[in-house]
């Protein structure tokens, strides 16, 4: 069984999403009910929703949305990724709110698509070291280029967990292996940084990718990180850019045919679950 640590759900009639414009391929619905048919066929116990990147002003509304799906006593989800903006003066007073929502388990700040200077700030960097000595976790969600910046981030906040999205967004299309290979090796000797191997599938060319293509980027994160410090997400539905959320399972349960059973269950379930205590 698998445990889904990002999971994306659109749903356009209830919150706004303006980076989706520029995106038509996942400019549509994507709902939970169509996920949890899906999940079940794919022995894929549990989920966390990880944010959409909402309009700002809608980021409360967007976890009150995953409060109401997970109402539901069939329900598979489990909690919340949160939006937020730890650039802002008053993040101080939405995580004081926040960490009393039981739904929320942790918090992400997209910055792959905003100026690298943005984590750098001592106002970002106070903010996120909030969560230190807490459940509460933070998504890096960074382009290759920007791992020395969240290697600096997280020396400034070392009692703080971080969660490396999509294996550091490697560009796996255009084979720009050696850069990545060597970030992703430095900033797994932080202790404190989790691995999350997420829907990497989409980073490769549709037309022509294949597991040759994914498994270096896939094993260098394994090694780097170990058994321990690594989790699995769907990245659902980004991950349809690359042949969507069957296949990608398809090719994790074919990338780990040969490890161990404990091995396999601890990147399947068994890490997340004991971060997020799910």
């Amino acid at each position: 069984m698998l445990f889904d640590t990002h999971l994306h759900l659109i749903y356009p009639d209830r919150l706004s999403y303006p980076w989706l414009e520029a995106v038509p391929a996942l400019n549509v619905p994507s709902t939970f009910a169509s996920y949890s048919q899906k999940a079940k066929r794919l022995c894929i116990s549990g989920c966390l929703h990880m944010e959409v990147d909402v309009e700002p002003t809608q980021i409360n509304q967007e976890t009150d949305l995953v409060t109401e799906l997970m109402a539901d006593p069939t329900s598979i989800l489990c909690g919340a990724i949160s939006a937020a903006r730890p650039e802002s003066i008053k993040f101080g007073q939405f995580f004081e709110t926040a960490k009393h929502n039981k739904t929320i388990k942790g918090f992400r700040r997209v910055l792959h698509t905003e100026k690298d200077d943005l984590s750098q700030s001592k106002t970002f960097r106070d903010n996120i070291k909030l969560l230190s000595n807490t459940s509460l976790t933070f998504d890096l969600c960074m382009l290759p280029h920007q791992l020395p910046l969240a290697a600096d981030l997280v020396d400034y906040c070392p009692h703080v967990t971080f969660i490396l999205d999509h294996c550091g967004v490697p560009d796996i299309k255009g084979g720009n292996l050696s850069l990545w290979k060597k970030d992703i090796s430095a900033l797994a000797k932080r202790p404190n940084v989790i691995a999350k191997i997420s829907g990497i599938i989409a980073y490769g060319d549709l037309k022509l990718w294949g597991l040759d293509c994914i498994r270096p980027y896939f094993d260098h994160t394994v090694a780097s990180f170990g058994h321990n410090r690594i989790i699995w997400g769907s990245d659902s539905p980004v991950c349809n850019l690359g042949g969507g959320l069957e296949t990608w399972v398809a090719a994790t349960h074919a990338l780990t045919a040969d490890w161990a059973l404990d091995q396999r269950h601890a990147f399947y379930k068994g890490n997340a679950k004991s971060i997020w205590t799910v």
